[in-house]
Parts: structure tokens; sequence; C-alpha cells
């Protein structure tokens, strides 16, 4: 009888924080047959693979991307061809700057069925994690979500910075290479300069760091932080929120042992 081809789960696997990953992905990646992994995945999720799970780092780091797409979305097909479980462990939300649906439409067109068990996102989560609620009724109403890579690289559709700097919340995902490009091109755009402005570095891990500034002095100050990615950055009234307090949270809670439901 022939074998029936393996099944794809594109599992979120949250902000940073083991403990952040889904119960449902959890369980998947506990009886996944094949791990695929990005660079910005705990390292303590993988020690929740079965024992005999292969596990492949796909991981891209900024300016470094040792696979192609292409690639990735072959392995997987790949190794779901052969009957296996497979597992594509992607930071975040797969669906949220994460490609996840580029990797998807590439099993669905191998005739791989494929399953989206989405993640918590970390632009929504890194916020939250340092005290800053993206929405605040009677302050706040709209947020955009946008990616960091738009500025300066020449890829993709160009960005409406007017509409964007319109948005009460900006929230840029993978921004830190081109942060001063894009806080002036929104000061260019009629957005404040005096704008609350916060980076959060490593949201949700010990290693946390939140540096708060204006939209315009914002990129200078992540230089004089030393700031390095991953970074989220938050713009608009609601940055004013942001504590380092939280960020002290964060490491209480991994040197308590309860930063993962996983361990």
């Amino acid at each position: 009888m022939k074998k029936l081809p393996g099944m794809v789960y594109l599992v979120g696997a949250g902000p940073g924080d083991p403990g952040l990953i889904t119960v449902r992905g959890l369980d998947l990646l506990r009886s996944a047959d094949v791990v695929v992994h990005d660079r910005l995945v705990a390292l303590e999720l993988l020690d929740e693979a079965r024992a005999g799970a292969e596990i492949i780092d796909v991981g891209k780091a900024p300016g470094e991307h040792r696979f192609a797409q292409r690639w990735i979305n072959a392995l997987i097909v790949d190794r779901a061809r052969r009957g296996r479980t497979v597992v594509r462990l992607k930071g975040g939300d797969p669906f949220v700057f994460g490609r996840g649906y580029e990797e998807m439409v590439a099993c669905r067109s191998a005739r791989i069925e494929c399953v989206v068990i989405p993640g918590v996102s970390s632009a929504l989560a890194a916020p939250a994690a340092a005290g800053i609620p993206v929405t605040n009724r009677g302050v706040v109403r709209t947020v955009a979500i946008v990616t960091g890579q738009v500025a300066g690289d020449g890829s993709g559709p160009p960005v409406d910075y007017a509409a964007l700097a319109a948005m009460d919340t900006i929230v840029i995902l993978m921004g830190r290479a081109n942060l001063r490009a894009l806080t002036e091109a929104l000061i260019d755009a009629g957005r404040n300069p005096a704008t609350p402005a916060a980076c959060i570095e490593q949201a949700t891990t010990p290693q946390q760091r939140v540096t708060s500034a204006t939209l315009a002095t914002l990129a200078d100050a992540a230089d004089a932080d030393d700031l390095s990615a991953p970074i989220v950055t938050v713009i608009g009234q609601v940055a004013a929120c942001a504590s380092d307090a939280s960020s002290n949270f964060w490491t209480l809670v991994h040197d308590a042992g309860m930063a993962s439901t996983a361990v």
C-alpha cells in the first residue's frame, strides 16, 4: 500500500519567551518527526522535540540569508513527501512578516496538507512586555504594523508614509537597520517629531531592554544604548507608557524558572 504524504504544520513559536508558545503548538512540536526552525526561536523549545526527531536550523540573520526561501519550501515539502510530520517552527506568528503564506502555498501546490497554528506576534507582545498598550480607549483607535525593511532596500511596493504617519500607533518589526530612515520619513510625512517612541530589544526574554525617546531622537537613543536586532519599535502617544520595570519582570520570571510551561 502506498504511504500517504505527511503533514506540515506552520507553528508560531511566540515572541521570545518559550512559555508563550500555544498549547497546540507545543503538542505538535513534541510529536513531530521533523522540526524546521528559525533563528529567533527559543532554544528551550527545541529541547521539547521528541527523541529521534530531525532538527533543521534554517535561520536567517539580518543581511545573512544562508538558505533561500525556495530551498526552505522544497525542504519541508520533501520531508512531508517521505511521510513525515513536519513542524515548521517560526518566531512570532507565521503570517506576520514570517513568509508563512509562501510556505503554505508551496505545500499545497505539492498536494501536501498544511495547517497554520497561529502564534503570539511580537508586534503585540513586545509592546505589552514593555508596558505599552498599542490601543488605549479614548486615546488610540488605529494601529499599523509595518516591516522595517521597507526603507532603503528598494524591494516591495512603495510605502505611503503620509497614510502611515496618520495612524495613532505605529509598530515596526525588523526595523533596526533602517530605524533612522524610517523615523525621518515619518517626520517628513507630517508626524510630529515630539511624538513619544520606544524600542524594545529581545522582548519577553531576560535580555529585554527598552529605550524611550521621541520620534526625532529615537535613532540616536538606540545608537547610544547600542541596541541590536531583534527590536520592535512603537511610535505614538502610547509609547510614553513604556517602563523598564517590565523588562525586570521578564528577568525575574526566567530566574524563578517560570519562563516556560515546557520546562
